[in-house]
């Protein structure tokens, strides 16, 4: 699978003009497979890797996409986004951390995510609910589209496609930022499962760090996928692949069954289809 990969980039650089690629390199497994991929396809030295942690981004991550960068060879720059935020007011949408240690702001967050929404990834997808839980989805989305216009004003300079990490999983239930992370020149591993993004990274050799971690969007201190979702990845792809092939769902979960069909129902209705250049089987 990561020579077709690898060809496919190689063959959309090529085919739109682009002189190489760049990528957000956030620490998860994604965007490690991503760059690793690219590195196969257009050698390290055509590769830009692009790190834009902020005053919530988890230190290990970062720490992660770092040693990933020197480990695949390729040039990268780390850029802090906080004062952008700071700048535009993002973070006086909520109190401000001062020098509160990491557990009081995941009990702080979590508490928060608990009690203004009966089912915060629902209410996220249809855009509702009460006016401090808007103001949490304004609070992460921004970061997506900070850290896109970064990624474009590195690739323009250099005549760079960006490169998206988004999978099949988020893809299906929604889970990106409309004009954020999904805004970009080439996606290719959308086609692949979450629980296949994680098969290939063993192929590619991740390191056992960034396999191992549960799955964030590291926007949010303490909230993972999982968590949102309600289910774990495997239960998750599960279910969607069988939905997908309208295979026999009795002996799943009805409750989480449903919960699926829900998600992709909404998804489908609040979040519009990726006018990009995507990998076929």
């Amino acid at each position: 699978m990561k020579e077709s990969l690898a060809g496919f980039i190689k063959e959309k650089v090529k085919e739109y003009g682009y002189r190489g690629a760049v990528i957000g390199v956030s620490g998860g497994v994604d965007s490690a497979v991503v760059l690793s991929l690219c590195v196969q396809a257009l050698g390290k030295d055509n590769v830009f890797a692009l790190i834009l942690p902020e005053r919530d981004s988890s230190k290990d991550s970062v720490r992660d996409a770092i040693d990933l960068c020197k480990t695949l060879g390729v040039e990268y720059r780390k850029r802090s986004i906080t004062p952008i935020l700071r700048k535009i007011g993002v973070y006086r949408l909520f109190p401000p951390r001062l020098f509160f240690p990491e557990s009081v702001v995941k009990r702080y967050v979590m508490n928060k995510w608990n009690s203004l929404s009966e089912d915060p990834y629902l209410d996220d997808l249809k855009n509702s609910g009460p006016e401090e839980f808007l103001k949490g989805l304004t609070y992460y989305r921004i970061k997506h589209r900070i850290r896109m216009c970064l990624l474009y004003f590195e690739a323009e300079k250099r005549g760079y496609a960006v490169v998206g990490t988004t999978n099949r999983t988020e893809y299906l239930t929604g889970l990106y930022v409309k004009w954020g992370d999904e805004a970009v020149d080439i996606e290719p591993i959308m086609h692949l499962y979450k629980t296949q993004v994680f098969e290939l990274a063993e192929e590619l050799d991740i390191p056992e760090r960034i396999l191992r971690k549960p799955p964030s969007p590291d926007l949010i201190p303490g909230v993972t996928d999982e968590m949102a979702f309600g289910m774990s990845y495997m239960e998750l792809d599960r279910i969607l692949m069988k939905i997908e092939k309208k295979e026999e769902l009795s002996g799943e979960d009805p409750e989480k069954v449903e919960r699926v069909k829900k998600i992709l129902e909404l998804a489908k209705k609040h979040r519009r289809d990726l006018p990009i250049t995507c990998f076929q089987e």
